[in-house]
């Protein structure tokens, strides 16, 4: 349970703005690609220049654009990433009022609207007396985090001295507690033999070996949710999915993992430990793409654990996340020095 302070009570009386940050999604198929655009353009996913990043920007969007519209119309034609996030906004502001505090919480999508021009406007507004930015990306990378930080810095110049950034909360007690009995719900009816498969996305390695600490962090949410003793007799194995492009990427693959029960005669149930909420990499990849791919290899058993959406467990770890700011509570390093882009820095 969350500590309350003397600091708390003082800051009951502010008005709180949180922003909810989400990586986005095309609503229809009109806005696949300049999703794709918006998402290919950004120089933390390629890094180059934006004399070269910009054409093979253009070029990847106009190529991938059929594949990704096939892939949303098995979702009704676009994501539903927007309406998840809005309820999770809902839920953590009626959380954050339970509580006492003054708060609005506007969500803020990094490649598709709502735009972070167009929040910070909101936000600016609202004349908030302090504002919280809150990434939905529960473990910290230059390729998610970071790019959406910088991109608030870049319009909300005028805000910052009232901005407080959360970078990460790998290891936050609700959070490995709600990953920890939705997994324990799931499998508790479950006769065939089973290996846990946590799936996180891919980045490629060059990326982690300039000393980005999301494969890191990944890896400490899994060790601290396998230390539940219900869980703890279960064999698992972190994977990693949504690979695009030549370069070397983070392994194994969920492929190589199904390979792996199908080795053992073990069934798979795939957790997505970086996803806090559904949208093509869990409906579609997840459990369409990679459920075929199990009933090709005739595993005994294929399932997924629901993504956290607005799970309370869940929602209450972001609200802690707010109210460590708040009051002000220093945010201790997880990573060792050698992750350089850490984000606690």
């Amino acid at each position: 349970m969350t500590k309350i302070s003397f600091n708390f009570f003082k800051n009951l009386q502010m008005k709180i703005a949180v922003v909810l940050f989400n990586l986005g999604g095309p609503l229809n198929q009109k806005a696949v690609r300049p999703f794709l655009w918006n998402l290919f353009k950004d120089p933390h996913i390629i890094r180059l220049p934006a004399l070269l990043r910009y054409p093979l920007a253009f070029l990847i969007s106009t190529l991938r654009t059929q594949k990704a519209k096939a892939i949303y119309r098995q979702i009704g034609g676009g994501s539903p990433l927007n309406e998840k996030t809005k309820a999770q906004a809902l839920a953590l502001e009626e959380n954050l009022v339970e509580k006492g505090l003054q708060a609005k919480v506007f969500m803020c999508m990094r490649y598709a609207p709502p735009f972070t021009k167009e929040v910070v406007r909101a936000v600016r507004d609202s004349k908030p007396d302090a504002i919280i930015l809150l990434p939905l990306y529960p473990q910290f990378s230059t390729t998610t985090t970071k790019s959406s930080f910088h991109e608030w810095d870049k319009y909300a110049k005028d805000l910052l001295s009232i901005t407080q950034k959360k970078c990460c909360y790998p290891l936050n007690e609700h959070f490995i507690k709600a990953h920890q009995q939705l997994i324990a719900n799931h499998i508790k009816t479950i006769k065939a033999p089973l290996k846990l498969l946590f799936s996180a996305h891919g980045i490629p390695l060059d990326i982690v070996e300039s000393g980005d600490p999301y494969a890191f962090q990944v890896e400490a949410t899994v060790n601290a949710i396998m230390h539940d003793p219900l869980l703890a007799s279960i064999p698992y194995q972190i994977c990693y999915q949504s690979r695009v492009g030549p370069k070397k990427w983070l392994s194994p693959t969920i492929d190589e993992a199904l390979h792996l029960c199908q080795k053992s005669n073990l069934g798979a149930v795939v957790v997505p430990i970086s996803f806090v909420s559904d949208h093509s990499e869990t409906l579609v990849e997840l459990d369409i793409q990679y459920k075929d791919r199990a009933k090709e290899l005739s595993l005994c058993h294929y399932s997924r654990v629901e993504a956290l959406g607005t799970d309370r467990l869940f929602i209450d770890s972001l609200a802690e996340s707010v109210l460590e700011l708040v009051e002000n509570t220093p945010q201790k390093r997880l990573c060792p020095p050698s992750f350089k882009e850490c984000g606690c820095m």
